[in-house]
């Protein structure tokens, strides 16, 4: 493990901690500590309908059995809490907020959201974006990117702009595209519209827990000829094999219409895409230096032969 990593991590608890102020007498300013505020948060988003289980809220919260107990009991001498012991087993105690508990629970709640609104605020929109995904990046990386269901469809309404505005947005954020870019894939978006193929051209819309997440296009090129056109995976979603599997749908989709080859075109630095499709059967055939979106590139064509 290196020890720098370790560090760095460790300062950012710190900040982080004396930022939002995790360890002030009042947590957000009230008179409830910070464990206190967990369990009521915990409650609070189980329901007044759906009382919970002490021991699964210490296994939520990690918490010692006896820390818990004391916890609890203060928020029920301070008439924030009830609880329920089972009729057929006296172990198993069930907690749910008061009515009181419930204006506690919901105070705390909008002072949380107004505190993070304000540390947002002054933050121009491209930086909130690079503060949300490295939030993203780090609980994907540290969970494992475990639960998370991926999805493929066809396109629907909302989608076309989704995906010229992530397209812009993605490459400004990642290779300092300008948005000529943007206005290509535009381009690409508008003419599959206006001259849409059925049977022989189709799109795909990746999801992740119902998130969009990518997207791909397959055009006809000409009549022999597919075109895998405008491939995008999301930065939060990449390395659940979201790219191969779009690149696998347009290459089925071509075999099924009788293409005989499937082409694109793509650039150098775009290096994980180039590795889906290799890995897919792609042959690098030509490639030429161009500047283009505000940089000197060079533009690389790829085929399958089906």
């Amino acid at each position: 493990m290196n020890v720098h990593d370790v560090e760095r991590i460790r300062a950012f608890n710190r900040r982080w901690t004396e930022v939002i102020g995790l360890l002030d007498a009042g947590l957000l300013e009230t008179a409830y500590s910070l464990p206190e505020a967990r369990v009521m948060f915990e409650l609070g988003r189980s329901g007044d309908d759906e009382p919970c289980e002490q021991i699964e809220l210490r296994r939520r919260l990690r918490m010692d059995p006896s820390y818990l107990t004391r916890i609890v009991s203060r928020l029920q001498r301070s008439g924030l809490v009830r609880t329920h012991r089972s009729d057929v087993d006296r172990r198993h105690v069930r907690l749910a907020l008061t009515p009181a508990g419930r204006a506690a629970f919901t105070d705390l709640d909008r002072r949380s959201a107004a505190q993070i609104s304000a540390l947002l605020e002054p933050l121009t929109d491209h930086d909130r974006r690079r503060v949300g995904l490295a939030f993203d990046t780090i609980e994907r990386i540290l969970d494992g990117d475990r639960h998370r269901e991926v999805t493929v469809r066809g396109l629907d309404s909302g989608d076309l702009g989704w995906v010229i505005q992530r397209h812009g947005e993605i490459y400004r954020d990642e290779y300092e595209w300008d948005m000529t870019f943007e206005a290509l894939v535009a381009e690409i978006v508008a003419d599959y519209v206006s001259h849409h193929r059925p049977g022989r051209e189709h799109a795909w819309i990746a999801e992740v827990d119902g998130a969009r997440a990518g997207c791909v296009f397959c055009c006809q090129r000409d009549a022999d000829t597919a075109q895998l056109r405008i491939l995008l995976v999301e930065p939060s979603a990449r390395g659940l094999g979201i790219g191969r599997r779009l690149v696998d749908e347009c290459i089925d989709f071509a075999r099924s219409a009788n293409y005989r080859t499937v082409m694109l075109w793509t650039n150098d630095v775009l290096v994980s895409a180039r590795r889906i499709y290799e890995a897919a059967g792609f042959a690098l055939v030509d490639e030429e230096p161009h500047h283009s979106f505000g940089h000197d590139l060079v533009g690389q064509n790829w085929e399958l032969a089906l």
